[in-house]
């Protein structure tokens, strides 16, 4: 029995809960993968399954629509993968637990995958529904979006013949997106050189932090957890020796947690001066993240610790690398047109890695960021590392499928809907650049509290954006 039965749009919610039951991280998502080459197959359908695990099925047009434009349908499979400190869920193994809870689908104590896990669902929904009136319809589904657009990269864009695109990877009923940013992931690894410790040593844990989105929520001013241990390690550096800072798991989150190990025989010092430090932190972030706490406490003792100087590096890092929206545009209003996430660090027995994810709608303002990591990594001997960068999506201002979508939002709800550009980066960009003239927008249902564990979907907004889809297609013949 499903625990979702019942919930309308019964189809889309079928498939919903089919793929939460099959684990599917970013790199993890061959099982999510096989299960929809499965399906096509055992449909009759089109299907290509790629090195990659991309996933492109192809079903023919519903009478009448024959010599209609291909349209493709295109979402990703794979989720982050976030859960509570209590949780002991694994991501490898086990499926996600669907909570129905009035309106809204959650989960327990993990990330839900509805980003972008109900583009998967409709998108099998829409293949699988033989009473809808459509297009040819193209549906691609990639892989490894969450880190980087690996599967996007991938993509044999030869093997589509659709020029119009109906991206379902938003989280706001009601806007239609025709532009996003550009991206890139910056690792900067400091080399760690190491000194006895016979000292004492102490874990600096700061958690209770809301988190979010990198793109989407980078405006909201929330605390970054990684960021904060930086001004508490930046203000005991002379009390201590650093022996490892780790947070963050994902460099497209704003970190929730950060752990600091110390070795020091003045504790109590420190103390008082972490207590000061979670007061000021309340303080700043009273509004936009009210929740912070810092915990202080012994743990065992390493017989390492860093060095002098590679620990002023690795503060200095964690203080200089940039946080939050840097610029925002002077073309449209309360747009952020540039920001890096500082998303991970990592300390492992040779080397401090630390992870972020610039941003920006526009190309120059991208690379100066990353111009700006490599003189910070030049600055404190560090190396730099430059991958996944993927292009902006620019607005175009002639579109024939945007219209069509305003005209059935239009007549739908007796209300207009709301035409933007986003922050955060979407696969559009990269299938503008390889589907040369291509006409695209995104849509999606309503939700809340991405890439956290408070992630949670609107059960009445997918009925609505599912009727709303099919209405659209109705209208591309």
């Amino acid at each position: 029995m499903y625990i979702l039965e019942g919930t309308k749009p019964e189809k889309v919610w079928k498939f919903f809960e089919e793929i939460s039951a099959i684990p599917r991280g970013s790199g993890n998502e061959k099982g999510i993968s096989n299960f929809l080459k499965n399906y096509a197959e055992k449909k009759g359908l089109w299907v290509n399954q790629d090195e990659a695990n991309n996933i492109i099925i192809k079903k023919p047009a519903s009478p009448g629509y024959e010599n209609s434009e291909p349209v493709i349908i295109q979402g990703h499979m794979d989720m982050v993968c976030e859960k509570t400190p209590e949780s002991n869920h694994d991501f490898f193994k086990d499926g996600i637990k669907l909570i129905k809870d009035g309106d809204f689908i959650t989960a327990d104590g993990t990330t839900l995958g509805g980003d972008d896990g109900i583009a998967v669902a409709m998108g099998l929904a829409l293949i699988d529904d033989e009473s809808i009136s459509h297009p040819p319809i193209e549906l691609v589904l990639t892989t490894d979006e969450e880190v980087g657009m690996n599967g996007a990269r991938n993509l044999d864009f030869s093997l589509l013949e659709g020029r119009k695109v109906l991206n379902l990877d938003s989280e706001e009923e009601g806007y239609v997106l025709a532009g996003c940013a550009g991206g890139l992931k910056a690792e900067i690894i400091l080399p760690i050189e190491k000194k006895e410790n016979d000292k004492d040593c102490f874990e600096i844990t700061i958690y209770g932090l809301k988190g979010g989105h990198s793109g989407s929520d980078i405006h909201l001013q929330r605390a970054s957890a990684v960021k904060l241990m930086g001004r508490v390690l930046n203000r005991i550096e002379d009390l201590c020796f650093l022996i490892s800072v780790d947070g963050g798991k994902m460099d497209n989150a704003i970190p929730r947690s950060c752990k600091a190990v110390i070795s020091t025989d003045k504790p109590q010092v420190i103390e008082r001066t972490i207590e000061k430090c979670e007061k000021i932190f309340k303080n700043e972030f009273h509004i936009s993240d009210s929740g912070i706490k810092i915990k202080f406490e012994k743990t065992k003792n390493y017989e390492f610790a860093l060095d002098k100087k590679t620990a002023e590096n690795a503060v200095s890092l964690l203080i200089l690398i940039p946080y939050g929206v840097i610029d925002m545009s002077l073309d449209i209003k309360g747009l952020v047109e540039t920001s890096n996430n500082l998303g991970i660090v990592e300390t492992k027995d040779d080397e401090m890695i630390f992870v972020s994810a610039a941003r920006s709608a526009v190309g120059t303002k991208k690379e100066l960021t990353s111009e700006q990591f490599k003189s910070l990594a030049l600055l404190t001997g560090a190396r730099l590392n430059i991958k996944g960068r993927y292009p902006a999506w620019e607005f175009r201002q002639d579109s024939p499928l945007r219209d069509t979508l305003l005209s059935v939002y239009r007549e739908m709800f007796k209300k207009e809907a709301k035409v933007t550009t986003i922050h955060a980066g979407l696969e559009c960009g990269i299938f503008s650049d390889n589907l040369m003239g291509a006409d695209m927008v995104s849509i999606g249902p309503q939700m809340y509290g991405i890439h956290t564990t408070e992630e949670k979907i609107s059960i009445s907004s997918v009925e609505r954006t599912w009727n709303f889809v099919l209405e659209v297609l109705k209208r591309l013949k």
